[in-house]
C-alpha cells in the first residue's frame, strides 16, 4: 500500500514510517496540514494517517476539505486527543478510523491494513445524486431541475445533499441538526424551518410537482428516488 503520513513531529513521523515500512508499505510524509492536503489531493494514496494537531491547517479541517473536494482515500486519525468526544469529531470529519497516542505498533499496522481492505472493496464513489428530475453533481456542485440551473448557498447545498442521499425516507429534525449543522442537541431555533423554506422556494416553486414535503410530527421527505 502507498500511505501518506501527515505528522509535524519528526521523531513520531519517522517512527510511524518505520512501523508501516516494516509492514511492507510505501510511505510518504508531509509535516503540516496545508502541504498534507495538497499531497493527498495530488497523490494516488491507498490510505492517509493524519495527526489532529498540525501547523498551517489542523487535521480536522484538512480532512473536511479533502472530503468536500471529492477525496475518497480512507483516513486514520492518529492523535494524543484520544477521548470519546475527539474521536467522534474525527469520525464526523470524514475519518474511517481513530487511534489514540501512545499506540502499539502492531495495532497501527493492523488498522492501516484494514483501511486498505476497505478501499479495495469499496464501490466507486457517488458523484451525481438524483431525485426525480432534480440532479446534483457533487464534483462541480451544480444543481439542476428539469435541466434548469438552481443556485444554492453552501448550507442549502449541504441540506439538499443530505435530503437527496435519503430520498424517499423521512428525515427528522434531529438528523438534520446532527448531520447538516453539527449540533447534537436541539437549540430551539427555527434554523431548519428557515432553510427548508428557502430550499423549497428554489427547487419547487417554479416547477409543477413539489418534491420537498413536510411530514407532520416527523420531519421532511424528498420525493423521487433517483
Amino acid at each position: 500500500m502507498k500511505v501518506l503520513v501527515i505528522e509535524d513531529d519528526n521523531d513520531m513521523a519517522s517512527f510511524i514510517e518505520k512501523v508501516l515500512a516494516d509492514a511492507g508499505h510505501k510511505v510518504e510524509r508531509a509535516s503540516d496540514g496545508a502541504s498534507g492536503l495538497a499531497r493527498a489531493r495530488a497523490g494516488d494514496f491507498d490510505a492517509l494517517v493524519v495527526d489532529r494537531m498540525l501547523p498551517e491547517k489542523d487535521g480536522l479541517t484538512l480532512l473536511q476539505e479533502f472530503r468536500a473536494a471529492g477525496g475518497t482515500t480512507p483516513a486514520l486519525f492518529l492523535s494524543a486527543l484520544g477521548d470519546v468526544q475527539n474521536k467522534v469529531q474525527g469520525l464526523r470529519a470524514g475519518a474511517e478510523d481513530y487511534l489514540g497516542k501512545p499506540f502499539a505498533p502492531a495495532e497501527l499496522a493492523a488498522r492501516v491494513e484494514a483501511l486498505g481492505r476497505r478501499q479495495t472493496s469499496a464501490e466507486p464513489p457517488v458523484t451525481v445524486l438524483k431525485a426525480g428530475d432534480l440532479e446534483m453533481n457533487l464534483l462541480t456542485r451544480k444543481v439542476t431541475r428539469g435541466g434548469k440551473k438552481i443556485d444554492l448557498q453552501p448550507r442549502e447545498f449541504r441540506l439538499l445533499e443530505y435530503l437527496m442521499r435519503h430520498a424517499g425516507q423521512v428525515v427528522t429534525r434531529t438528523m438534520l441538526l446532527e448531520k447538516v449543522w453539527d449540533y447534537n442537541f436541539d437549540p430551539q431555533t427555527n434554523v431548519i424551518d428557515v432553510h427548508i423554506s428557502r430550499l423549497r422556494a428554489k427547487i419547487d416553486k417554479e416547477f409543477g410537482e413539489p418534491l420537498l414535503q413536510t411530514v407532520r410530527g416527523a420531519g421532511y421527505r424528498l420525493q423521487g428516488q433517483g
